[in-house]
């Protein structure tokens, strides 16, 4: 198997819906169950149709997910293996050679590639799934790096709370911008949102000296901020729970492609050795 050069190859900044599917599936895969990577074309659809860890549920047909396997060849993301029997080709993604990636990152893309846009919380506890993300504070500097690649966006700074995060990697039609959080909109200049002109009213109460604010002992600010680490990290947990949930119902499939996985390569064996 000859890997690409990526220093020759086009730059991939877009891919279709599709692509994206197949290429995350592959990528998920490789870190959950590398005991069958490279997957089968089976394998490849039915992690695609899946309907636990991804959004939108799909219903792609064995046509479509050759088609893409051979587009995403062709930009030299993917490559087919043939066993030496010939009879069961697999199919693994070459994501390491086209990019630049720390494994967490390729974890977290790999995510966003499935899921699309999610929170902070929701972001860590899916892509633990695949390599340890120990903090919140391992995740935003992995994402800091992919934002810097322009692989990667945010709606905000990443150390504010509710901030969700998605891959850059939509066509132009399908590109969603980050509607304004109520955080940066309260940082508006008030300058540039005051009226005019205040009634004289308001004048008179404005000129009056402001109450002296209450500060306490001081130690408001870092219990204010370890509350919101403890909200986001129990946020997280929740998204967890629920993915685990979701999980255990689709481990009936999951049996039924490694049992069809186990088959393939018994026959593959089998024929190797002339049966």
């Amino acid at each position: 198997m000859i890997e690409p050069d990526s220093s020759d190859l086009p730059p991939v900044t877009e891919l279709t819906r599709q692509q994206r599917r197949v290429l995350g599936v592959l990528s998920e895969k490789a870190f959950t169950t590398p005991e069958y990577y490279p997957l089968t074309l089976k394998a490849v659809i039915a992690g695609c149709n899946q309907k636990s860890n991804r959004d939108p549920v799909v219903n792609y047909s064995e046509d479509d997910v050759a088609e893409v396997l051979e587009q995403l060849r062709e930009m030299s993301l993917t490559t087919v293996i043939y066993p030496q029997s010939g009879r069961t080709e697999r199919y693994r993604h070459f994501l390491r050679h086209r990019f630049t990636f720390t494994e967490p990152q390729l974890a977290i893309l790999t995510e966003l590639l499935l899921r699309g846009r999610q929170s902070l919380g929701e972001l860590r506890s899916r892509a633990s799934r695949m390599v340890p993300i120990d903090s919140l504070g391992q995740l935003r500097e992995e994402l800091q790096g992919l934002i810097e690649l322009g692989h990667a966006e945010a709606s905000g700074d990443l150390e504010r709370r509710g901030i969700e995060v998605d891959h850059t990697f939509y066509l132009p039609k399908e590109r969603q911008p980050f509607a304004a959080s109520s955080e940066t909109e309260a940082d508006v200049s008030p300058a540039r949102s005051a009226p005019a002109a205040a009634p004289a009213a308001t004048q008179q109460a404005a000129a009056q000296p402001a109450p002296p604010a209450v500060t306490g002992t001081g130690t408001g600010s870092a219990a204010a901020t370890e509350f919101e680490d403890r909200l986001t990290k129990a946020e997280g947990e929740l998204a967890r729970l629920r993915e685990e949930n979701r999980e255990l119902r689709s481990d009936l499939d999951a049996a039924r492609q490694s049992v069809e996985d186990l088959k393939d390569r018994f026959e593959d064996l089998r024929q190797q050795l002339g049966g």
